[in-house]
C-alpha cells in the first residue's frame, strides 16, 4: 500500500515519580502511563522523489527536523536506505487534536505514527519491541506511544512493563492557550531545586524502582480500584510547576473541588486533568469549571482511558 492513515493516542501520567540522576544527565524516573482517546490522526503517503514532507496546518508545528515526526521519518531512512531507494520519499500530515507543549506526548506519539507507518508501508517486518527500541532514540516518551495502554514506565521512560488496562474511565483535560512549560525547564529546575532529595547509588534507584513496581498504585490498578487510583495520583514536577504558574494551581483546586476521583498536572504540564468514573459526570465537571474559570484562553477536552497505542484508521 501507498499510503496509510494512523491514529496517535495522547498519554497522561498517572504517575511520576524522580527518583535521581543518570550518567546520561537524564534523571531516573518511575512512572505510571495511560493511553487516552484524544488523539492525532497521521497521514503517510509515498512520493516519486527520495525526501520527507511534513504538512501540518498548526502554527507551532516545524515541518523540518525540530518536529520529532520528521525526526522519526529521517531515522528510519537512515537505518533502512534500501527501502528509501526502492519505494520512495514520503509525505506526512500531521491532523493535530492533541495540544502541542502540553505534557501529553503529542510529538511523540506523532514520531511513533510515523515508525508505525513507514514500517507497514516500506514491508520492513519489524516487531513492536523493534521500534520501541528505535523510538527511544527520538524521546523517552515514543516507546509508550507505540504500545499504548497502561504501563509503568522506568529508566528515564523508556523501559516499559505492561500494566492491566483501565477501561471506562474518563478524563476532563484543561489547558490555557497562552501558558506552554518547556519539559528540559522543568526537569532541570527539578534538579537545581530538589538534588538533595535524590538516590545516588545504583542499588537504592533500583529499590526505588522496585517499590514502585510492587505499590499501591499498582495494586490499585491491579483491583481496578478506581477510588484508590485517584486518591494515589502524583506528580513530584507539580512542586517546581505549580508554584511558578499559579493560574495552573488555581485550575487544580477548581477541579478538585468538584466531585472526581482525583485530580494532578500531566508530565511536566501544563495540561491539568480530572479522573472520573462516567462521560456524564466529566460533562459535568467540564461545566462546573469552566463556568468557575470564566477564562477565553482555557481550553477544555473529555477523553476516555483507553488501552490503544498506535492504529491504523479504518
Amino acid at each position: 500500500m501507498r499510503s496509510y492513515s494512523l491514529i496517535a493516542p495522547a498519554k497522561i501520567n498517572l504517575y511520576l515519580e524522580i527518583i535521581g540522576d543518570r550518567p546520561d544527565n537524564y534523571h531516573e524516573l518511575a512512572m505510571i502511563l495511560q493511553s487516552i482517546s484524544l488523539a492525532d490522526q497521521i497521514d503517510i503517503r509515498a512520493i516519486r522523489i527520495e525526501t520527507i514532507i511534513i504538512r501540518c496546518e498548526h502554527p507551532l508545528v516545524p515541518p523540518d527536523l525540530g518536529n520529532i515526526a520528521y525526526r522519526a521519518a529521517y531515522l528510519l531512512s537512515q537505518e533502512f536506505p534500501d527501502a528509501l531507494a526502492r519505494y520512495g520519499g514520503i509525505e506526512i500530515t500531521i491532523h493535530k487534536n492533541i495540544p502541542v507543549a502540553a505534557g501529553l506526548a503529542g510529538g511523540s506519539a506523532n514520531a511513533a505514527a510515523v515508525l508505525v507507518g513507514l514500517d507497514l508501508m516500506w514491508e520492513l517486518g519489524l516487531t513492536q519491541g523493534e521500534l520501541q527500541q528505535l523510538g527511544a532514540k527520538l524521546g523517552s516518551d515514543v516507546p509508550f506511544c507505540v504500545s499504548g495502554g497502561t504501563a509503568l514506565a522506568t529508566g528515564r521512560g523508556e523501559i516499559l512493563s505492561p500494566l492491566p488496562n483501565l477501561n471506562h474511565l474518563y478524563v476532563v483535560l484543561a489547558k490555557y492557550k497562552d501558558i506552554s512549560i518547556s519539559t528540559p525547564w522543568a526537569y532541570r529546575t527539578y534538579r537545581q531545586k530538589l538534588a538533595h532529595t535524590y538516590i545516588s547509588d545504583s542499588e537504592s534507584q533500583e529499590n526505588s524502582r522496585q517499590r514502585v513496581n510492587s505499590g499501591p498504585m499498582v495494586s490499585a490498578i491491579a483491583h481496578r480500584d478506581n477510588i484508590e487510583i485517584g486518591k494515589l495520583l502524583h506528580n513530584d514536577l507539580e512542586k517546581i510547576v505549580l508554584p511558578e504558574y499559579p493560574q495552573l494551581l488555581k485550575l487544580r483546586e477548581a477541579f478538585a473541588s468538584q466531585s472526581v476521583l482525583g485530580t494532578m498536572m500531566s508530565g511536566s504540564g501544563p495540561t491539568i486533568f480530572a479522573l472520573t468514573e462516567s462521560q456524564a459526570q466529566a460533562e459535568e465537571v467540564e461545566a462546573a469549571v469552566k463556568g468557575e474559570m470564566a477564562n477565553p484562553n482555557l481550553e477544555f477536552w473529555i477523553a476516555e482511558l483507553n488501552s490503544n497505542g498506535i492504529t491504523v484508521a479504518n
